[in-house]
């Protein structure tokens, strides 16, 4: 396969040449950079960036150096492995760390998806990402990848196995989203729980300055975790939030929560609990209140934790 020259309003994707082997060089010998893949080593090797692009023949693998317009400096490089099916590949791509924040990644990512999909009429795309590698997975999902699996693959620079999530998208998705149909959002697993004391009242917390919808009163509770249930999440974030023991018997399934927002669509079970072993101490400096049912409506809460309000207070 030809290696393609592709363009985007703010970058020129383009073969590699061995004049790029300094700023590769140093670009990649960030841990930071490094630390997410599974095969750029750290510390990285002087002349290692030489001897890869030597070494990248026309074959299954077409790897593109990211340049800005105007600038033919490499920030990054975006690579594509076409599976032995012919009809199919994996995208990876590392960008370097001064250009993170500015959308380079999915900017990228877009135009040589849709050169898979358009020139090399392929129907299938993945990537993998590490859970904890949020940039990437924003990047994949803001080009329409989403989920369906996790395995451990060979990481020959990080000494062992790496823990990944795969995420795919499909030809027809592609098409549909290039129609004018908004991309599908990811949807997050949260569990949340009415803390009812012996007075019938209702514990809120207070969303602190430094995270999203901050000031907002919402039921305690958190993201559920690849693999967890929301029993298990609750036990968990309301011994690390409120310092409280709770058991999975005194949870309660009372209702849930499904609501869209910008970026992700929330699914949010609500527990009910009126037993649990400790008190009620904040650990990560958050606001709480014990509330009066009836009292609830006068809190600012998020709009998925809205609706929920009048089921409690009638349930009470």
């Amino acid at each position: 396969m030809k290696i393609p020259t592709l363009q985007t309003p703010r970058l020129i994707l383009r073969p590699l040449t061995a004049g790029d082997a300094s700023e590769i060089e140093r670009h990649v010998a960030d841990w930071d950079v490094a630390r997410w893949t599974s095969n750029i080593p750290h510390p990285y090797p002087a002349g290692a960036a030489a001897a890869w692009i030597a070494g990248l023949a026309p074959g299954p693998e077409m790897v593109l150096g990211l340049t800005e317009r105007g600038q033919d400096r490499v920030i990054g490089c975006i690579g594509f492995r076409l599976d032995e099916d012919g009809r199919s590949g994996e995208f990876g791509y590392w960008v370097a760390k001064p250009m993170w924040g500015k959308g380079y990644g999915t900017e990228a990512l877009r135009a040589y998806v849709e050169h898979a999909f358009k020139t090399l009429a392929l129907i299938k795309l993945t990537s993998a990402a590490m859970p904890t590698n949020i940039g990437s997975i924003r990047v994949q999902e803001k080009s329409g990848f989403r989920k369906f699996g996790e395995e451990y693959r060979p990481a020959p620079a990080r000494d062992g196995d790496m823990f990944v999530e795969l995420r795919a998208l499909d030809r027809a998705t592609w098409e549909r989203m290039q129609a004018g149909d908004a991309a599908p959002l990811p949807t997050l697993l949260v569990a949340a729980v009415a803390l009812i004391d012996s007075d019938g009242r209702v514990l809120l917390a207070r969303r602190p300055p430094e995270k999203p919808m901050a000031g907002l009163w919402e039921f305690p509770g958190g993201k559920i975790h690849a693999g967890e249930t929301p029993e298990a999440a609750l036990i968990r974030e309301l011994k690390e939030e409120l310092a409280i023991d709770v058991t999975e018997a005194c949870l309660a399934p009372f209702t849930f929560a499904s609501h869209r927002y910008e970026k992700f669509h929330l699914l949010m079970p609500l527990y009910v609990c009126r037993r649990w072993n400790g008190v009620v101490t904040p650990q990560e400096g958050q606001e709480t209140k014990w509330v009066r049912p009836k009292n609830l409506v006068d809190y600012a809460m998020p709009p998925a934790d809205k609706p929920l309000v009048a089921m409690i207070r009638d349930f009470l």
